[in-house]
C-alpha cells in the first residue's frame, strides 16, 4: 500500500506539474488545438460541463482481438471493470462499476440505441460484446456522471457508456483478421466495404463476421461466439438514412463461482467436474441419499458444468435530416429479439428416473435416471422501441427537444431437464428442450416513456450554460403462467429530472467545468431481481403502495487543460444516492432461491478523479489516470426483524484508490503498448463483516509491426505479470457478512495469456 500510495502522490505531482512541463514547449505550439483538430485517441470532453472521456477505435485496436470495448476503458478515470477471462467478454463474470455505482444502475447504448443495463439475466437489453462485433466499434463516450438529457435509458443513475459502431467506408475495401492464441483460442473477422455507389444514389455499406472459440483456461469447456453485423448509410434529400442489424450467437461455458474457504482447501485452479461425469453423479449420488461426499468434497464445491446461450438480432433504421438553416430533425426506430438460457447441472433435484425423485413412478421407470438434472433460467424478449429528436439553432440558443419510448415483452421461466446416469447426453452449449419441470414462468411487460428539452446557451465565446430537464414515465406489469400467482403494475414515474451545467474558458488552455443533475432509475421486470424477484404478491403490493425507486443527485466540477504536448481532466463529484434497493442472496446461487429485495437507505459519494495524456514525441505517450471514491451506506437496515450495522460501511464492490499508467509507442511502423492498472480493497458483505478482497495490479502488453501491403502482425498479453488475484467480486451476489469465508460469489482472474493478430487490409 505504501508503495500505491507513493505512486498516487507521484501521479498527482505530475498532473500539477503539467503545464509548467508544457509551458517549456516552443512558444508558437503553446495555443491549444481546437476540439476537432485533436487526434489523441482519448479525448477528454473540451467543451462539455460534465465529466467525459472518449476512447477512439485505434485504442480499441490495441487490445487482443475479441476483447469487449468495456475492457478496453478500465484505464479511464473512475472506471472498475472485472472479467474473469482475458477478454472481458464472459458474462457471467463481467461486471463494471462507476463512483460506488454497479453495472444495474449505469445506462449502455449503441448508436443511440438502449442496450439496457446490460445484467447477465438480460430483462431489457443485451451485453456490448453482444450488440456489435468489436472490431466494428469506432468509439466509446464515458460519461462518470448521470449522463445526457438525450440518453435512453432509464438505470443511468451513476454513469452512461455510449458505443459508436464506424461507418462504411468512401471507397471499396475491406479487411481479413485471423488470431490465434492460449487456450486453443482462434478467432477470424473479415469485413466488406461496398464503397460509394454512385449508381444506387450515393449508398456506401458494409459487412462484417466473426467466429470466435476458445477452451476455458480452466476446468473443462468452451467459450464461443458467431456474429454477423451490416450497416448501409444513404444520402437521401438533405440528410442521410442510415440502417444497422447485429445477429449474434453466443455460447459460454461457466467457471464455478468460488469462495475464500474454496480457494484455500481447492486452489484457485479448481473448477467444476467437467468432463469427469463419473464423479459430478457420484457426488449428486451422495447427496440425495444422504451419504458422504467422496474426495473429501462438499455438494457446492463443483457441478458438472454451468453455461450461458444467447441468441439475439438487433436492428435499427434512423433517419437525420436539416429541415432549414434553423432546424434540423433525426429519428430512430428499432428492435430487438433474444432468446436465451443459462444453465447448471444441479445436484439437488434428481432426473425422474431416480428413485430419489419426487417425479419416479416405480411402475414407469424413465431411462433418464440420474441423481442431478438440468436447471434452466430461460429469457425471451421482443422489444420495439423509437426515440427521435427536433434541433433548433437560435444564434446564442442551441435549443433541443426529444422523445423516446419502448414497449418490452419479456417472459422467463425456471426449469429442469433429465439427464442419465450411465454418460451426459445433453449438449452443454444448446438450447435445452423437454422440460420434467417448469417451476415457476411470468410475463412481463415495460412500457418505457422519456422525455426531453434542454438548451445550450452561449453567452461568449468563453462561457457556456446548459439546462434542461426530463420526464420519464415506466410501468411494468406481470402475469402468472406457472408458480407463485403474481399480477399487477408498478410505475416509476417522476415528470421533472433537472439538469444544469456550465463551461469557461479561463485561458486558451483552460477550460473549467460544472453540473448538477438528477435521475431515477426505473423498477426492473423480471423474476431474478428487483421487486418482482422476491416472486411475492405481498412485496409487489409492497412496492407499489410504498416504496420509491432509486434516485441520484450528482455534483461535479473540474478543469481541462489542453496544452500542446498534454490534455487532460481533473474532477471532483459529490453524488447524494436515495432508496438504494438491494437484492440479498439467500443460499447458493444454484438453489435459485429468491432473493430478499430490501431497502439500504442511502448512500453518501465522494470523489476525485484525474486523468491525462502526455505527447512526449509524435512517437511516443503516457496515458495515466487515478480515481479516489468513498462510497458509504448513510443508514442502517432492518430486515426480517433484524438491524444490519450498515451505516458508514463501504459500499460493495467499490474500490476506493485506482491507478492506471499506459505507455505507448508507434512510429507509423513499430508500434507497443504496456499498461499497468492497481484496483484497490473491495468487500462482498454490506457490513464489511469479512468478505474483503484484496487489491491487485494487472499488467496488458502489445507489440506490433505493420508490413508493407497493408500487412500488420500484433503480438498480445493479457497478465503479464502472471499476478493471482480475484477478478470478479459479487457473481453470487452479495451478502451481509461472512466471517468464515463461505460465500460462494468470487471468480479469480485469468493466468497470463498470449494471443497473435495477422491483419490485412485491402
Amino acid at each position: 500500500m505504501k508503495a500505491y500510495l507513493q505512486a498516487g502522490t507521484a501521479l498527482a505531482l505530475l498532473f500539477a506539474a503539467a503545464p509548467v512541463l508544457a509551458a517549456e514547449a516552443p512558444k508558437a505550439e503553446a495555443v491549444a488545438a481546437p476540439a476537432e483538430a485533436i487526434t489523441e485517441v482519448i479525448v477528454y470532453g473540451q467543451g462539455q460541463s460534465r465529466q467525459l472521456q472518449t476512447l477512439k477505435g485505434s485504442e480499441l485496436s490495441l487490445e487482443a482481438a475479441g476483447t469487449s470495448p468495456l475492457k478496453a476503458i478500465d484505464k479511464l478515470p473512475g472506471v472498475s471493470f472485472q472479467s474473469a477471462d482475458a477478454f472481458g467478454a464472459y458474462e457471467w463474470s463481467t461486471r463494471i462499476t462507476l463512483r460506488g455505482f454497479n453495472q444495474n444502475q449505469l445506462g449502455f447504448t449503441l448508436d443511440g440505441v438502449p442496450l439496457g443495463d446490460m445484467s447477465y439475466g438480460n430483462h431489457n437489453g443485451l451485453h456490448i460484446s453482444r450488440a456489435i462485433i468489436s472490431e466494428d466499434v469506432a468509439r466509446v463516450d464515458l460519461m462518470q456522471g448521470a449522463g445526457a438529457l438525450s440518453t435512453a435509458s432509464t438505470s443511468n443513475l451513476g454513469g452512461t457508456l455510449q458505443f459508436f459502431s464506424r461507418d462504411p467506408a468512401q471507397t471499396m475495401g475491406g479487411e481479413l483478421v485471423g488470431t490465434v492464441g492460449s487456450d486453443s483460442m482462434h478467432r477470424l473477422y473479415g469485413r466488406f466495404e461496398t464503397g460509394t455507389l454512385d449508381n444506387l444514389g450515393g449508398l456506401r455499406a458494409f459487412v462484417s463476421v466473426a467466429d470466435q472459440k476458445s477452451d476455458k483456461w480452466k476446468g473443462g469447456g468452451e467459450q464461443k461466439q458467431q456474429q454477423i453485423s451490416a450497416k448501409a448509410v444513404l444520402p437521401l434529400g438533405e440528410g442521410e438514412l442510415t440502417g444497422f442489424i447485429n445477429h449474434s450467437e453466443r455460447r459460454e461455458q461457466d467457471y464455478q463461482d468460488m469462495s475464500f474457504e474454496m480457494i484455500g482447501r481447492l486452489g484457485r485452479d479448481w473448477d467444476n467436474f467437467q468432463p469427469n461425469y463419473a464423479l459430478a453423479v457420484k457426488v449428486a449420488d451422495a447427496y440425495q441419499n444422504g451419504k458422504t461426499i467422496p474426495n473429501g468434497l462438499t455438494v457446492d464445491d463443483a457441478y458438472y458444468y454451468g453455461a450461458g446461450v444467447r441468441d439475439d438480432d438487433l436492428m435499427a433504421l434512423s433517419y437525420e435530416t436539416p429541415i432549414n438553416d434553423m432546424i434540423k430533425v433525426s429519428g430512430t426506430v428499432y428492435n430487438h429479439k433474444n432468446k436465451g438460457q443459462g444453465l447448471w447441472v444441479t445436484p439437488y433435484l434428481a432426473s425422474p428416473g431416480y428413485v430419489k425423485s419426487p417425479f419416479y413412478n416405480a411402475a414407469n421407470p424413465s431411462a433418464d435416471n440420474a441423481p442431478l438434472s438440468i436447471r434452466t433460467t430461460e429469457y425471451d424478449i421482443d422489444r420495439t422501441g423509437a426515440f427521435g429528436a427536433v434541433n433548433f439553432d437560435l444564434g446564442v440558443h442551441q435549443v433541443s427537444a426529444g422523445l423516446w419510448i419502448e414497449d418490452n415483452d419479456f417472459n422467463q421461466a425456471r426449469r429442469f431437464y433429465g439427464e442419465k446416469a450411465s454418460g451426459a447426453t445433453r449438449n452443454p452449449l444448446g438450447f435445452q428442450s423437454g422440460a420434467f419441470l417448469t417451476q415457476w414462468e411470468y410475463k412481463f411487460n415495460t412500457k418505457t416513456t422519456v422525455g426531453y428539452v434542454q438548451d445550450v446557451w452561449t453567452l461568449s465565446e468563453r462561457l457556456k450554460l446548459n439546462y434542461g430537464f426530463k420526464a420519464m414515465k415506466v410501468e411494468n406489469s406481470v402475469s402468472t403462467v406457472t408458480g407463485s400467482a403474481l399480477s399487477g403494475k408498478i410505475k416509476s414515474d417522476d415528470s421533472f429530472l433537472p439538469q444544469a451545467g456550465i463551461v469557461f474558458k479561463a485561458l486558451p488552455e483552460v477550460e473549467l467545468f460544472g453540473s448538477y443533475s438528477e435521475n431515477m432509475a426505473a423498477y426492473v421486470s423480471a423474476a431474478t431481481s428487483g421487486p418482482f424477484g422476491s416472486q411475492s404478491q405481498a412485496i409487489v403490493n409492497f412496492v407499489s403502495q410504498k416504496l420509491k425507486p432509486e434516485s441520484s443527485k450528482t455534483f461535479e466540477g473540474g478543469l481541462r487543460l489542453n496544452l500542446s504536448n498534454f490534455r487532460g481532466v481533473a474532477a471532483i463529484y459529490h453524488v447524494d444516492f436515495s432508496d438504494r434497493l438491494l437484492a440479498i442472496q439467500q443460499g447458493a446461487s444454484i438453489l435459485g432461491n429468491a432473493s430478499v429485495l430490501s431497502n439500504v437507505g442511502s448512500v453518501k459519494t465522494n470523489g476525485v478523479e484525474l486523468g491525462g495524456t502526455w505527447r512526449f514525441t509524435d512517437s511516443l505517450r503516457l496515458s495515466s489516470s487515478y480515481s479516489y471514491n468513498d462510497s458509504k451506506y448513510a443508514d442502517n437496515y432492518t430486515s426480517d426483524g433484524k438491524t444490519y450495522q450498515t451505516k458508514d460501511k463501504t459500499v460493495v464492490n467499490t474500490p476506493k484508490h485506482m491507478l492506471s499508467a499506459d505507455l505507448s509507442y508507434d512510429n507509423g511502423t513499430l508500434f507497443a503498448t504496456a499498461g499497468a492498472k492497481y484496483t484497490g480493497d473491495r468487500y462482498y458483505t454490506y457490513e464489511n463483516i469479512g468478505g474483503k478482497v484484496e487489491g491487485f495490479t494487472t499488467v496488458d502488453a502489445t507489440l506490433g509491426y505493420r508490413f508493407p501491403a497493408d500487412i500488420d502482425v500484433q503480438l498480445n498479453v493479457t497478465n503479464l505479470t502472471d499476478e493471482n488475484y480475484i477478478s470478479t467480486v459479487g457473481s453470487g451476489g452479495f451478502v451481509n457478512s461472512d466471517t468464515a469465508g463461505t460465500t460462494m460469489t468470487l471468480l479469480p482472474g485469468a493466468p497470463r495469456q498470449a494471443f497473435v493478430t495477422v491483419r490485412k487490409r485491402f
